[in-house]
């Protein structure tokens, strides 16, 4: 096993794709976000065949980011609602948005646009430092080993680092 197919299974950007990783879901949860609840307005909202519907909102059920919550009894029907784990994907929805509004609005300008509740003033989101505040771009910033990441498998990923490193010089 190559180093990175290895690293993939310790990966927390490989795990949430597992769980994140396609069209439907993650419009799943921008319409979990816009007040969609239930399977028939997710159906309504995103033009979504039933099937695929069904098997995206379980999945996101056993995930842990929607739960579902009884609003009829007879029939009984449920409707979706986001968890903390669920709201926590915001950031990434909103990130996903700007990029969407820098690289292909086509100069038209964003058709969706993000407002501050707190001061009602449209705004974007900038990611900083939570140490000391600085904005985070990738020319200031860098993955590194983690805690979680097996010893095994760092020790392949630096012969592997090591290797390329070799073949740039």
């Amino acid at each position: 096993m190559r180093w990175n197919e290895a690293a993939d299974q310790y990966c927390s950007i490989a795990r949430t794709l597992g769980i994140l990783g396609d069209r439907w879901t993650l419009l799943i949860i921008r319409e979990a976000f816009n007040g969609v609840r239930r399977f028939d307005d997710f159906r309504k909202h995103l033009d979504v065949a039933r099937n695929v519907l069904t098997d995206r909102l379980q999945r996101l059920v056993d995930a842990g980011v929607l739960v579902q919550q009884p609003y009829q009894d007879n029939p009984p029907r449920n409707e979706y609602r986001l968890t903390a784990s669920g709201r926590d994907l915001q950031p990434l929805l909103i990130a996903l948005m700007q990029w969407g509004d820098r690289w292909l609005a086509d100069g038209k300008g964003a058709p969706i646009e993000l407002e501050h509740v707190g001061c009602g003033h449209v705004t974007t989101a900038k990611f900083v430092c939570g140490h000391c505040g600085e904005p985070l771009e990738a020319r200031n910033t860098r993955m590194r080993e983690g805690p979680g990441l097996p010893k095994a498998v760092a020790e392949e990923r630096a012969r592997e680092v090591e290797r390329l490193r070799a073949q740039r010089s």
